[in-house]
């Protein structure tokens, strides 16, 4: 059983009262928390605060979870809440939770709550904490990694919102796990983005479907895709919008890549961290028609291998058709020396394969 109150890394965590009815009513009422908790009360009211405190969080309690107001320590204003529900008593694990009002963001408020509860939770006997959100909720994972959670996966369909059903990222952190930050396997580009005022890359976003999807229905390009079928709208989509969930978890790093002129998108480039043991990660590229033979793709490559490089890989390396002999020289300029060919390597239409070549860069090659 965790403590009435807890106050540690400058925040209180407290038993809600009614002197925070108006607060909690105010909170509850913010878009962003209703988004990502679509089982709150529509509309919240200051009679559904009142509820949750006299009834909702007295029954967590009871069956054996925990539930607190987080305070500011100062003024005992309603900063957020944070909780621990679903408690496996055989396993000693419980999944931890959290909102934060809108007044106290930008604060570093969730992560000094999280890791408060956390610690008292492991005092407790705790030994296995689960943080779960949905994938887009980048904000709720970012605190999850500077409070110590490690990502461990995604549970699919776990999650039940106005939407649908949907996907769930699984943190975790045991009692042993030191208190964070987590080491990132692919901390975000210095300032956002990567460039050489000829082409920029930043991080690809929602807002980039348009000219994405545009791209990988492109006949050239999706004879390179794995199978090589175009990619339905809708999948392009959640890519776009996914991106930043699978960067923090440090699966892949998918990147824009803009004519630093006009503004406008003028490809995508994705760094693929397929072997995290061994430091090796997969890159691969692609541009618009209207983009080529520019040298944007040369610059490009060479930006996302020089940031790689500096945040600790120690090989890349990218695969053509051996017939696409304009990628071959895009990699050579930017330093990957021929490594090979691999027959049969990829399937190709109508179940046929199709040979790779592979080209590869150590951290410590230049570019041609």
């Amino acid at each position: 059983m965790t403590p009435e109150t807890i106050e540690a890394h400058g925040v209180r965590l407290r038993p809600d009262r009614l002197t925070d009815v108006t607060d909690l009513a105010a909170a509850c009422a913010d878009p962003a928390i209703r988004r990502f908790l679509p089982g709150l009360p529509d509309p919240y009211t200051e009679e559904s605060a009142r509820w949750w405190i006299t009834e909702g969080a007295p029954a967590v309690r009871a069956t054996g979870g925990a539930t607190y107001a987080i305070a500011d320590p100062a003024t005992d204003r309603l900063l957020g809440a944070a909780g621990l529900s679903h408690p496996v008593a055989e396993r000693r694990q419980a999944e931890i939770g959290f909102w934060v009002a809108p007044w106290a963001r930008g604060r570093g408020v969730a992560t000094a709550a999280t890791r408060a509860l956390a610690e008292a939770a492991f005092a407790a006997g705790t030994v296995r904490l689960e943080l779960l959100a949905h994938e887009e909720n980048t904000a709720s994972q970012r605190v999850a990694l500077a409070a110590g959670f490690r990502h461990e996966g995604v549970r699919r369909s776990a999650g039940q919102g106005r939407g649908g059903r949907h996907d769930l990222a699984v943190w975790v952190r045991l009692a042993g796990d030191p208190p964070g930050p987590t080491a990132r396997l692919l901390p975000d580009l210095p300032g956002g983005r990567l460039t050489d005022g000829v082409v920029t890359l930043r991080r690809l976003g929602p807002e980039d479907a348009d000219p994405w999807y545009r791209l990988h229905t492109r006949p050239e390009v999706v004879a390179s895709r794995v199978p090589p079928v175009p990619p339905a709208r809708e999948a392009i989509e959640r890519r776009c919008r996914l991106a930043e969930s699978h960067w923090l978890a440090g699966r892949s790093a998918d990147l824009a890549i803009v004519d630093a002129a006009t503004g406008a998108v003028a490809g995508g480039c994705a760094l693929v961290y397929d072997e995290p043991a061994t430091g090796q990660a997969m890159l691969g590229y692609s541009m618009l028609p209207e983009a080529r033979g520019r040298g944007l793709a040369t610059r490009a490559v060479g930006l996302v291998a020089g940031w790689a490089f500096d945040v600790g890989l120690a090989r890349l390396w990218a695969g053509t058709r051996p017939e696409n002999i304009a990628s071959q020289r895009v990699l050579g300029k930017a330093g990957f020396g021929r490594e090979g060919l691999l027959r049969g390597r990829l399937p190709g239409p109508d179940g046929t394969r199709v040979d790779s070549l592979i080209f590869g860069r150590l951290a410590g090659d230049r570019a041609g």
